[in-house]
């Protein structure tokens, strides 16, 4: 592990600029805070392509990386490799523009709180699928230690939940993490989830309402709705939000030389009655609010309620107040024997994946790929906390759109009156609950069962169709500097020849042709990965897998680029033509390593003349490709390129026919 924090550390100061351009370096509770002297001199992308780093967020004069939870390591690390003065560590700060709307800071605040738990979500969600869905096929007894514990491992963060939470709340908030912990515990902890259920009943706040609660306990002669806050969200979070004002304005009066536990004992005991006498009961009249209305919409139409709750489920759970539906299914299945608002929601689930399989189809992303994996199989089983927080909400098109596929999950429902007859499971573990136990017709299983289909194929679709352009934003951006460079260097080519004669963009260059500057198998530039020379942007050409490590002139001309790192090597032919050959897909960020140049710029060369030594197998241990595109970036000066070669080639074969004039040139 230090070895590799060690190996991450190097990197991270290489592309910052060097430890010459550090002034300072400190961290927080998630990035590394760079002070840098020049920050032009630091390699954006490459550091956001670094595995280890999350991203870099530039804001208050500092050149942020992004790390995580391993980022105190990973900062000892830096200290080490760089011999920088510790700083130690500093709070976490928001950067959100103050021009911000308040949903998208509503937006960011969620997903920032869920970000660093997405890892164990997605873990609890897939052991907890595969423990009942071994219950389910008879594979595991309900009863047996082995599925009590298994089931514990998979739950444990889903009941515990607000106190995960707590910590990350804290941190957004700037508060002590070990506070927000604590708030998070106690709302869970067992004797107020049992008082909950108590049958002792002191009074009935608001009686004959629909937001009629028991008091079973109170606070120094104070009423206290108690409620189980195991497995909520926003309860805890705006707890812990209070909790910080209380902390901040604790620090404020209370002596420097007693803070360190005075400050955490009257936070808890300000924060915590509140949270119990206040914010936990307005959460939950919230969501009885919800469940009340939902009712009667579904009285009145189920296709219309199935729409509804269909489509404002998972926004529901995001702010935890689906709860409270969940509040009336318990009360339906006891005085009714079935429930049918909750029956609306349990296929909703497949739209949210349907929506994550396309997200994983149309990204080039590697780690949001990875993350989006993940999140689809946590959701097959019901889980879609990790598919939200970590994949469609932060790009808030697909979160939409898989609201759309649930509005209509949940219609469907609604058309075949599916009802719950148990509290049901999750994702597909949940289609029993819809089973009659007194017998009868299948019909309402049957169309749970297409609901969940419909709801992942419109999903799936919806997304292909109108949520691409939101998936890969920053990678567009990425993308978009990479032709500017790349067109940088293609500009470097056509500009450093003496011999080439300047000429109107409407004259063409004599026909000519080029060589193979490899041995190795020649495809179509198009089918390269790489955009910026599949799409002929930087113009048109071939792509050749070489199996063999030495680059040579694919004619007779003067070089007009060498890039230090080797990677590059541009070439003026004598006959007019500008070739740029790119060993490679982003090698640049190998720096040379594998790479032995053997020209200078300005130098003559014969075609077949060795350029460069490259070491395939280093460039591909190292994790890139060695395709490498051929390009006549001055293509427009000839009226065809025309690839002449198919399969195996050897260097000197004839690979490229440029027709421009029929003036002939010397060949060759």
């Amino acid at each position: 592990m230090a070895k590799n924090y060690d190996e991450l550390a190097k990197t991270i100061i290489e592309d910052v600029g060097g430890k010459d351009n550090v002034n300072s370096v400190v961290h927080c509770a998630t990035r590394l805070r760079f002070k840098l002297k020049d920050e032009k001199k630091a390699d954006d992308d490459a550091l956001k392509d670094t595995a280890g780093v999350v991203t870099v967020v530039k804001a208050g004069g500092q050149y942020q990386v992004v790390i995580g939870n391993a980022v105190a390591d990973v900062y000892d690390a830096v200290l080490k490799e760089g011999g920088f003065p510790g700083g130690g560590q500093v709070p976490d700060d928001d950067t959100a523009d103050e021009n911000t709307s308040l949903i998208n800071k509503a937006v960011a605040l969620i997903s920032g709180i869920f970000t660093d738990i997405l890892a164990p979500l997605s873990a609890g969600g897939i052991i907890k699928g595969l423990v009942v869905m071994c219950a389910a096929l008879g594979w595991l007894s309900k009863t047996s230690g082995a599925y009590q514990i298994l089931y514990a491992i998979g739950d444990s963060i889903f009941y515990f939940l607000p106190v995960f939470l707590g910590v990350t709340a804290a941190r957004r908030f700037h508060m002590n993490q070990f506070i927000g912990l604590a708030i998070g515990a106690v709302l869970t902890y067992p004797t107020m989830v049992q008082l909950a259920t108590s049958k002792t009943v002191l009074a009935t706040l608001f009686k004959g309402t629909a937001f009629a609660s028991e008091i079973h306990t109170t606070f120094f002669g104070i009423p206290v709705v108690t409620m189980n806050y195991t497995s909520t969200v926003l309860p805890v979070i705006f707890a812990v939000w209070f909790g910080s004002i209380i902390e901040h304005w604790c620090k404020k009066w209370i002596p420097t030389v007693v803070q360190m536990f005075l400050v955490p004992a009257f936070t808890m005991l300000i924060t915590l009655p509140v949270a119990f006498i206040v914010i936990g009961p307005v959460m939950t009249w919230v969501g009885d609010g919800i469940g009340a209305v939902m009712s009667g919409i579904y009285n009145f139409s189920p296709i219309v309620a199935g729409l509804l709750v269909g489509a404002l489920w998972q926004v529901l759970v995001i702010f935890g107040v689906h709860l409270g539906i969940v509040a009336v299914t318990t009360a339906d299945l006891a005085a009714l024997g079935y429930d049918p608002i909750l029956a609306l929601t349990c296929m909703v689930c497949y739209s949210q994946i349907g929506v994550v399989l396309a997200i994983i189809k149309q990204t080039k992303d590697k780690k949001l790929k990875e993350t989006a994996t993940g999140a689809f199989f946590s959701g097959l089983f019901g889980v879609t906390e990790p598919a939200i927080y970590g994949v469609t909400l932060p790009r808030k098109t697909p979160f939409i759109l898989s609201c759309i596929g649930g509005a209509v999950s949940g219609a469907i429902i609604g058309i075949f009156h599916a009802v719950l007859y148990i509290m049901p499971s999750m994702g597909i573990f949940a289609i029993p609950a819809y089973i009659n136990p007194k017998g009868g017709s299948m019909t309402p299983v049957i169309g749970v069962i297409v609901s969940a289909v419909v709801a992942f194929v419109v999903g799936f679709i919806l997304q292909m169709l109108f949520g691409k352009k939101s998936v890969d934003a920053e990678y567009n951006k990425k993308q978009a500097q990479k032709v500017a460079e790349t067109a940088n260097e293609a500009h470097e080519v056509a500009h450093h020849s003496v011999e080439v004669k300047k000429q109107n963009d409407s004259d063409l260059n004599p026909s000519t042709k080029l060589v193979s500057p490899l041995n190795g198998y020649v495809k179509p530039l198009s089918e390269i990965k790489d955009e910026v020379f599949s799409s002929g942007a930087m113009g048109q050409g071939v792509a050749i897998e070489p199996s063999e490590g030495v680059l040579h002139a694919p004619a007779d001309g003067k070089i007009a680029l060498v890039f230090p790192t080797g990677h590059a090597v541009g070439i003026n032919t004598t006959d007019g033509a500008e070739v740029l050959m790119h060993i490679g897909m982003d090698t640049v960020n190998l720096q040379g390593k594998g790479f032995k140049t053997l020209v200078e710029k300005g130098q003559e060369v014969k075609a077949g003349d060795p350029l460069v030594k490259f070491n395939i197998d280093e460039i591909k241990a190292a994790g890139y490709e060695v395709t490498t595109p051929v390009v006549v970036t001055n293509s427009k000066k000839y009226e065809n390129v025309t690839q002449v070669a198919q399969g195996a080639v050897k260097v000197g074969q004839e690979i490229l026919a440029l027709q421009g004039t029929t003036e002939q040139v010397k060949a060759n």
